[in-house]
């Protein structure tokens, strides 16, 4: 039983999200995402200016009249969202925690995906896979999926994406879309990267926030890593902290553009607190431009 809290909740999110998907979204995400291939479909009679090379000569030959093949996109394909679940996730600076504004770009995502009669599934990861919800179609089954972000209850604080990686390597047998939804809080995951990124279409949704990237001046402050659970006591009255800070926060997205980049990965950059929707439909117009 769905405790009411999460029923309302879920249901504004279906409702804000259907209609960004209905007017913004799903011919953003038609063309960002191409179907699989070109697939027969049927013949017609041939008519003026029909490309000779398109005749199908054994219907023109059975017929005594020319004909030709008509081919159409195969549209329906597979999307996993590859969800970051890990402690850093319960980090906000402003309204909403970084998990939320996940669970609320994977509705989009989920809902655009049905929309274009493509299935979806699920992968909710910390330093395991924790949960997977196979791919289908229907809006509940992206209701259950909305449901799962939220319900779901991490068993481990951790971050391991190569360890998710390799599960989504084992699990998918076909060519699949891949959205890696994370603030990619972690290290060693390369290899698994480029492997997913060679066999589907791989983007990753960079989450981010803006205190993590630079500290306000408000003297001695403790910082606890969600993730190991350590404090530190940190002087943020100091220039030279809150530098070092920077120095290091710089480092960890160069280094993440840098991972992403070489594995062939596009990358969307959210910072929560700010709008989602404009940097997404940026990204699915600049992608279906060159494709």
């Amino acid at each position: 039983m769905i405790p009411k809290e999460l029923f309302a909740k879920i249901r504004r999110i279906e409702i804000r999200t259907k209609g960004l998907v209905n007017n913004v979204f799903g011919g953003e995400y038609n063309s960002a995402f191409k179907g699989r291939g070109i697939s027969f479909s049927e013949v017609r009679p041939y008519q003026v200016g029909d490309d000779i090379r398109s005749i199908d000569w054994n219907v023109t030959a059975r017929t005594g009249d020319a004909y030709v093949k008509i081919f159409e996109e195969e549209r329906e394909q597979t999307v996993v969202l590859l969800v970051d679940i890990s402690g850093s996730g319960d980090f906000a600076s402003r309204h909403k925690f970084k998990r939320e504004i996940a669970a609320e770009i994977c509705a989009i995502l989920g809902f655009s995906a049905i929309k274009n009669n493509d299935k979806v599934g699920l992968v909710l990861f910390s330093d395991e896979a924790e949960l997977f919800v196979p791919p289908k179609s229907g809006r509940r089954h992206v209701l259950r999926l909305i449901r799962d972000l939220f319900a779901h209850e991490p068993s481990s604080a951790g971050t391991d994406i190569g360890h998710a990686l390799e599960f989504v390597l084992h699990m998918l047998r076909r060519r699949s879309i891949v959205l890696i939804v994370s603030d990619f809080f972690d290290e060693g995951y390369e290899r698994p990267l480029r492997l997913v990124s060679r066999k589907h279409d791989t983007v990753a949704i960079h989450l981010q926030d803006a205190r993590e990237h630079a500290l306000p001046a408000m003297g001695l402050v403790d910082l606890t890593d969600p993730e190991t659970g350590r404090t530190r006591a940190i002087d943020t009255g100091s220039r030279r902290v809150r530098r070092a800070f920077e120095a290091r926060a710089r480092a960890l997205r160069e280094r993440t553009q840098r991972n992403l980049s070489r594995a062939g990965v596009d990358r969307v950059s959210v910072i929560c607190g700010e709008d989602y929707i404009e940097p997404l439909v940026r990204f699915f117009r600049h992608r279906a431009s060159a494709a």
